[in-house]
Parts: structure tokens; sequence; C-alpha cells
């Protein structure tokens, strides 16, 4: 029989290694990454690590009440109570700086909707159990208008909250087949910077429609898809710089990222007894 404790740890462990290869990810226009902030003044590569690994009992909680439950409003206001707390502590070590919180969100959810599944299911299975989570109501959520409500709110589209509901359509669509095509055929490190491209390819990332609006954000998909069609990676460097001084940032792309990559681990993982064990001995 499995132990929940165990298979909680595990599945926290991926979610902060998918977290911090997202943001070691280089480079990523406009965003932190080894060598620069992007278009981010108040963000350091070092911040983002600690944030990331500060979110570790933010998931395994979240893993632990999920375990033995069903997709209900119940583990949905649970998981809400847990990632605020986590929201919290996140602060704490940024000093007020907002780090994670959208992943918090994404890879909350896909690490309930993992525990549900003990972590026998496959990533598209996860997503979709993951959106019927996101579907029930939260009625502890406090009333607050992000950068990211207000781009949904001005130019009617798809935030954060609709991408988990409708179960994550671009990383089911988009990021994942591209990833998975790519590190079969080449290496991981590719792989994530083509999913990371097709990503910024097709999301209204409200990051991007925050900072530059529809003239950015039409912007950075144009140039996202020519860079994925062209197979110049070479190029992420100059458009990185072309980013920064529009000021643009793909911050839900970059999200998304790091639950595709979340994801891909956790397809990748056996989580026997025996093999969960083995990793925290």
């Amino acid at each position: 029989m499995q132990d929940p404790h165990r298979l909680s740890t595990t599945l926290a462990r991926l979610a902060v290694e998918s977290l911090i290869e997202e943001v070691s990810l280089t480079p990523k226009p406009g965003l932190v990454d080894r060598i620069d902030q992007g278009s981010h003044n108040d963000l350091t590569f070092s911040l983002m690590v600690e944030s990331a690994k500060s979110l570790y009992t933010t998931f395994y909680n979240m893993a632990m009440v999920a375990y033995n439950e069903g997709t209900s409003q119940f583990l949905r206001e649970k998981i809400g109570e847990i990632g605020r707390e986590g929201e919290r502590q996140m602060f704490q070590v940024t000093k007020g700086v907002n780090t994670h919180k959208g992943a918090i969100w994404s890879l909350g959810l896909l690490t309930a909707a993992a525990a549900i599944h003990k972590g026998q299911s496959d990533e598209i299975t996860l997503c979709h159990t993951a959106g019927e989570i996101a579907r029930y109501e939260d009625r502890f959520i406090p009333h607050q208008i992000t950068n990211g409500i207000k781009a949904v709110q001005k130019y009617g589209v798809h935030g954060a909250k609709a991408e988990a509901q409708q179960a994550f359509p671009h990383i089911r669509k988009f990021s994942l087949p591209v990833f998975k095509a790519t590190v079969n055929e080449l290496d991981e490190k590719t792989a994530k910077l083509n999913a990371f491209l097709a990503l910024m390819a097709n999301l209204d990332d409200t990051c991007l429609l925050h900072r530059g609006g529809l003239e950015g954000l039409q912007y950075a998909k144009q140039y996202a898809q020519h860079v994925l069609n062209a197979g110049n990676l070479h190029e992420l460097q100059i458009m990185n710089e072309q980013f920064k001084e529009r000021n643009l940032s793909p911050g839900g792309s970059a999200d998304l990222l790091a639950a595709t990559i979340y994801l891909y681990k956790i397809s990748q993982f056996t989580f026997s007894t025996e093999e969960v064990y083995a990793t925290i001995n």
C-alpha cells in the first residue's frame, strides 16, 4: 500500500524542481534566468530559487489533503486555503515581491490532481482532473484586483483562472506535444525552450498584456512563432534585448512552462512504494 506522506514528499520535490528548472532555463526573453533579470528590476535568479524552495511545504500539504479525495468544493477550498498560506510564506521570503503566485495556482492544482490519482495517471488526465477542481467555487477567496485580472477585464482574454478551468488547453495542445516531440529527438533544454516558445506564440499572456497592451502581446506572439519555425534558438538572446527595451515579460508562459515540466516529471516517475521511499532516504 502506498504511503500518502511518501507520495506527497515526492510530488512536492518535483514541483519545486520544476520551478527551479524553469527559472534556470537560459536565455528566456524578458524573464529572469541565469544571465540577467529580463524586464524585472525587482527580481533576481537567487530570489526566484529561494521563493521556489519556500513552496515545498505548500505543495506537500496540497498533496496530502487531496490523497484519497475526489474533486469537490471541499478540496478546492482546502487547497485554496493552503495556497494562500503559501503566498504569505513566499512574500515573506521575497519581501513582498510576487515571484510565484501564478505557479502556486497551476502547479498546486496539478499536485492535487496527481495525489488524487496516486501518481498513476498520464499528463492529459491530470490536466482534466485539475480543471475539475478549478471549476468548483472557492467561497473564501479574498476580493483582489491583480494585474492579471485587470488585463482579463480590459482585453476580454482568458487568464490563469480560465486556463485551469478549461484543463490547461495551452499545455495539452501546444507546450506538452512540442516538449515531448523535442525531448525524444534532441535534448531537455531544447525541449523546454521550444515548449516555452510554443506557449508564448499561442497564449494571450496577461503579463504581456499588462506591460505592452495588445501591440506588445502580438509582437511577442509573432516573434516567438518566428523563432520556433526557424529553429534558431540563438536568436533568443536578441529577443531578450528587444523584450527588455519594450519592458515585456511573458510571465504567464513561464508559469505554464513550469507546469509542463512538472507534468513531464510526474509522467516519468514510478510512484510505487519502493520508488517513493528511495527518493527520500
